[in-house]
């Protein structure tokens, strides 16, 4: 299933006024399958689980209940939303600011980079939403700052296939120590996993559950494809003339080039500046002003050419990308999935390709059976070999 928009429109899901107005100003008009399916449940008050492709409107489908039901409710406090990357706690955050300006929704950014006294401070003021990465609200609760969550009503747990893998367990459980036992739950996935199975036999009232109905976890509308590497040595030669070839049928594009680590970021980046292709990078081991000024720059349209780590891959939603590009096969096809999913975002088309080397065919393999898709070659003009 695509990201299809239905006859119904926001105001048909009995929203409130405002915020149908504020969609409609915004240029959404009418609700993906993720949001007309899960915002009625959440506005009764149901606990939800959703998994939806990448690019199919998730963030909505919390953030307009959401913001219905705080007003019936003027609760300070009232929602925690748990993302696992800063980058996109910060496009939540600038979201939720946006459709709820109207009501002068107060909402605070808990991320790590940024000055954690003053963060202790914007939660001390008592705001009605919180947007955190797990590991910096971790430490301030551990850390004697003023964060007493007992009144949040409304959790919600974003890319709940990544946070609920293992790597976040530790902080996760100081958070949810600190939240009352009895609130509603909402896990938002691209994918299902045995962990978000388990929450769903654990959880204290059964939510409600929907799946996207399609066997392709990639969107129709995505163009995938593979690149042909003879050696790992001319990785960077096939890159430059994929580039190129892209930019001089398509000036106005852009694109991301996702890399397997934070070192092989930087030497890419690098590379291609050296040889006249602007770009910004973004990895982990920037700094937090360094990874902001990326983003800033590539969502600006300014920089046509983003080189990124795994970081980049989880619900940056920037419209425009038309190409993405895999430096090599990843190792977990969800991974794949979350790269991808970059582009051809909201119906829009797009092309995903891989650089495969032969040593990397059972990857290629692994992630096709997965996404159940079959990937065919991309021909890159001229001989490299």
């Amino acid at each position: 299933m695509s990201a299809i928009y239905h006859d119904e429109g926001f105001k048909d899901l009995n929203l409130k006024d405002w915020i149908v107005k504020q969609c409609t100003e915004m240029g959404i008009t009418k609700p993906t399958p993720v949001q007309y399916h899960c915002i009625p449940p959440i506005m009764e008050g149901k606990g939800c689980v959703a998994i939806s492709k990448t690019g199919t409107g998730k963030t909505l489908a919390f953030v307009l209940p959401m913001l219905h039901k705080w007003c019936s409710n003027l609760f300070s406090k009232f929602a925690l939303i748990l993302t696992p990357t800063r980058e996109l706690a910060r496009q939540i955050f600038d979201q939720i600011k946006v459709i709820g300006k109207p009501i002068n929704i107060k909402v605070c950014l808990i991320i790590g980079g940024e000055n954690q006294v003053e963060q202790g401070a914007q939660i001390a003021r008592e705001p009605h939403i919180i947007v955190a990465t797990p590991g910096r609200l971790s430490d301030m609760m551990q850390s004697g700052y003023d964060t007493d969550f007992r009144y949040i009503q409304m959790l919600v747990v974003d890319e709940a296939d990544r946070l609920l893998s293992g790597s976040f367990t530790t902080d996760l459980e100081v958070i949810m120590k600190a939240l009352p036992e009895k609130k509603q739950s909402l896990l938002f996935s691209a994918t299902m996993t045995s962990m978000i199975e388990n929450a769903i036999q654990h959880a204290r009232e059964p939510p409600f559950v929907w799946k996207d109905e399609a066997d392709v976890t990639t969107v129709t509308e995505l163009d995938q494809k593979y690149v042909l590497v003879h050696t790992a040595v001319l990785r960077s030669g096939y890159l430059v003339k994929i580039i190129n070839d892209y930019q001089a049928k398509t000036p106005d594009s852009s694109m991301i080039i996702f890399t397997k680590n934070c070192e092989v970021c930087q030497i890419v980046s690098k590379a291609l500046k050296k040889l006249g292709f602007d770009n910004v990078a973004l990895n982990s081991n920037l700094k937090q002003r360094e990874r902001s000024i990326s983003i800033t720059r590539f969502k600006s349209n300014r920089i046509k050419i983003l080189v990124a780590t795994d970081l980049a891959s989880r619900g940056l939603d920037i419209p425009m990308v038309d190409l993405v590009v895999n430096y090599s096969v990843p190792p977990v096809p969800v991974n794949y999935v979350h790269r991808v999913g970059r582009t051809a975002r909201a119906g829009r088309g797009g092309l995903a390709l891989t650089l495969l080397t032969p040593k990397e065919v059972n990857r290629l393999l692994n992630i096709e059976k997965n996404i159940n898709y079959k990937l065919t070659e991309y021909k890159v003009s001229g001989n490299l070999t």
